[in-house]
C-alpha cells in the first residue's frame, strides 16, 4: 500500500505546473496550432476516471437561457447606454454535435453599425482561470472597488461603475474558458479534450465564429484581449481563427505576456529565465528602496539599466556555466547584488541564479516580510522569517475574494442570469491534467509571426508591468525580439510600460494610462489602411 502511494504522489508532482497566470504548464510532446489541429469529435466518451465521472458539473439546458438587460454607464462626462447579453453558446467540433456551452458577457454599446463598430473578445488565463478578474477589474461597465493605489480592498466590498471602460471605444465580450466559470462539457463528452493546448484554442476558436455568427458580427474590426496564459492563447488562437475559420483579426491586445514558457521555465540548461527576471528584481528593490541610491532616484532608468547587464554581461556569465573563475564569480555576484537589493553572499550562495519564490522571501526577510508575485509591491506575514519560499502571494489574496464574490452576485442581481453551477476559479477548476503539445515549453511564437504575415493588417500591443513577477517585462521583450526579422511584422507590434503588477489595471494610474493607450491601439487598428510595405 505504501508503493502504491508513493506512486500515486510522484505520478502527482510530474504534474505540477510551473506558474503564470493562476497556474501554468510544462509542456507535452505533440503538434502546433499554427494549422488546424486533426478532426475532433464531441462523441460520447467515458470521463478520464470514474472520480471523474461523479465530480464534474456539466452544461443542462438551464444554461442555454440568454438574458439581455438595458443599462447606462457615466463615461467620459456624458451618459452611454448599452445593453448586457450574459448566457452560453454551443460548441461544435467536426461531428456537428454539442460539445459543452461557453459562458459570456457581451457589453453592446447602444445605437451603433456593427459594420463598422469594433468587438473584443477578453479572456484570462491559467489554464484554469475564469475572465472575472479582466470583467471585474479592466474595461468592462462596472468594476470591483479596489483599495487605495489598487491594495487589497476591506470586506464588505463594492462594485462601482468603471470611470476607465473601453465601452466607448469596443464592444465588449468576456468568455469563460471550459470548465471556468460557468462553462461546461456536455453530459456524456469528454471533457479531456479541452483541458490542453490544442483543444482550448480550439473550443475559443469555435465560441468565436459562433458568437460572430449568432449576432451577426462577421463585418465588425475584430480583436482578441487576453492576460497571462491568455496572450500565448491568442498567438495560438489568431492562427487557429485564420486557418480553420476565415476570421482576420484587427489587433491583439496582450497584458502581461508570454510567447513561450522558455522565458518562465528556469531550468539547468536554460538560463534565460534567470536573465530576464533580473530586471522586474531592480524594479521590486526599488519600490523597496533596496537599491544604490545613483538606481533609487529614477525607477526606468534603473530598470533600463538592469535590462543591458541582465541580457548582456549577466547572461553571458551564465552561458559559462561553471567554467566562470572564482574572481569572476565573486565580481558577478557584487553586480547582480547591485540591480537586486540581495547581499552577495546570498548570490554566490545560489550560484548567481536566484529564483523568483527564493527572491520573494529573501528580499525583505530582515523585516520578516515576503513580496507578492503578481504585484512586487505587495507585502504579506509569513508563519516564520526562516522559510526558503513564501506561504502564500499577497496580490492574489488582494483579489481573489472580492472579485469572486462580487461577480457572482452581479451576474445574478444585474445581469439577470442564474445558474446552479458553482463558478470555479484557478484553484478549484478542474482543467487538470493540461495537456502541451511541445516535447519541452509551450511556445506560439511561430503561430503569431505566421498570422502576420499572411495578415498584413494585423497589429499587436504588449503591456507590461514593472512588478509583474509572473510574466516579467523583459521576457516578453526577449519573446518580441524573437518573433520575426522584417519591419514589415515587427513595426506591427507596440509595447506599454505601466507602474503596476501582473493586473495592470488594480492600480489607478496605471489602469487610466492602460485605458488610453489600448484605446488608442484599437482606434488605430479599426481604421481601414494598407498594410506595411515589404522590403
Amino acid at each position: 500500500m505504501l508503493k502504491r502511494c508513493l506512486v500515486i504522489a510522484l505520478v502527482g508532482w510530474t504534474a505540477l505546473p510551473v506558474f503564470a497566470q493562476r497556474r501554468g504548464g510544462p509542456p507535452q510532446q505533440g503538434q502546433t496550432p499554427s494549422e488546424p489541429a486533426p478532426a475532433a469529435t464531441a462523441t460520447p466518451q467515458p470521463d478520464e476516471s470514474a472520480a471523474g465521472r461523479q465530480n464534474r458539473e456539466v452544461a443542462t439546458a438551464a444554461e442555454e437561457k440568454i438574458s439581455q438587460t438595458s443599462h447606462v454607464l457615466r463615461l467620459n462626462g456624458r451618459d452611454l447606454k448599452y445593453s448586457a447579453t450574459a448566457g452560453t453558446l454551443s460548441i461544435r467540433l467536426d461531428d456537428g454535435k454539442v460539445a459543452a456551452r461557453m459562458f459570456f458577457v457581451a457589453y453592446t454599446k447602444d445605437g451603433e453599425d456593427v459594420k463598422t463598430r469594433p468587438v473584443s473578445f477578453l479572456y484570462n488565463g491559467g489554464p484554469g482561470s475564469p475572465t472575472v478578474w479582466l470583467h471585474m477589474g479592466s474595461f468592462g461597465p462596472r468594476r470591483v472597488q479596489m483599495g487605495e493605489d489598487g491594495v487589497q480592498p476591506a470586506p464588505p466590498y463594492r462594485l462601482v461603475d468603471n470611470e476607465y471602460s473601453l465601452l466607448d471605444t469596443t464592444d465588449l465580450v468576456f468568455v469563460d474558458a471550459i470548465d471556468t466559470g460557468y462553462s461546461r462539457a456536455v453530459a456524456g463528452v469528454n471533457t479531456a479534450q479541452f483541458h490542453g493546448q490544442t483543444g482550448d484554442i480550439r473550443s475559443f476558436g469555435e465560441f468565436i465564429a459562433e458568437y460572430l455568427n449568432t449576432y451577426g458580427r462577421w463585418s465588425s474590426p475584430k480583436f482578441l484581449i487576453g492576460e497571462s496564459y491568455g496572450t500565448i492563447r491568442s498567438a495560438g488562437l489568431s492562427a487557429e481563427l485564420q486557418n480553420r475559420h476565415g476570421v482576420e483579426l484587427n489587433g491583439i491586445v496582450l497584458i502581461s505576456s508570454l510567447l513561450t514558457y522558455q522565458t518562465l521555465s528556469a531550468a539547468p540548461d536554460n538560463d534565460i529565465a534567470y536573465a530576464v527576471m533580473l530586471p522586474t528584481y531592480t524594479a521590486t528593490a526599488w519600490y523597496h528602496k533596496k537599491l544604490a541610491a545613483d538606481l533609487q532616484r529614477d525607477l526606468k532608468h534603473a530598470v533600463d539599466e538592469a535590462k543591458t547587464f541582465a541580457l548582456g554581461e549577466y547572461l553571458l556569465a551564465l552561458a559559462r556555466g561553471n567554467t566562470l573563475s572564482d574572481a569572476e564569480r565573486k565580481a558577478m555576484a557584487v553586480k547582480v547584488s547591485r540591480y537586486t537589493g540581495l547581499s552577495e553572499t546570498f548570490v554566490l550562495d545560489s550560484n548567481l541564479r536566484v529564483s523568483a519564490d527564493r527572491y520573494r522571501k529573501e528580499l525583505l526577510r530582515a523585516r520578516r516580510t515576503t513580496i507578492g508575485r503578481y504585484d512586487s509591491r505587495m507585502t504579506a506575514l509569513d508563519l516564520d522569517a526562516a522559510g526558503e519560499r513564501e506561504e502564500f502571494d499577497p496580490s492574489d489574496a488582494a483579489v481573489n475574494g472580492a472579485f469572486r464574490s462580487l461577480f457572482q452576485d452581479y451576474v445574478r442581481a444585474e445581469l439577470k442570469w442564474q445558474s446552479d453551477l458553482h463558478y470555479p476559479s484557478t484553484g478549484t477548476s478542474n482543467v487538470r491534467p493540461w495537456t502541451y503539445d511541445q516535447n519541452r515549453y509551450m511556445d506560439m511564437t511561430e503561430a503569431l509571426r505566421s498570422t502576420m504575415a499572411k495578415n498584413p493588417f494585423l497589429k499587436v500591443f504588449v503591456a507590461c508591468g514593472y512588478y509583474d513577477m509572473a510574466t516579467p517585462l523583459a521576457g516578453s521583450e526577449f519573446n518580441f525580439s524573437h518573433l520575426a526579422y522584417d519591419r514589415p511584422i515587427t513595426d506591427r507590434v507596440s509595447f506599454g510600460y505601466y507602474e503596476s503588477g501582473h493586473m495592470v489595471y488594480l492600480r489607478p494610474s496605471a489602469h487610466k494610462a492602460l485605458t488610453r493607450d489600448v484605446a488608442g491601439f484599437l482606434q488605430s487598428a479599426a481604421r481601414t489602411g494598407t498594410p506595411t510595405p515589404a522590403p
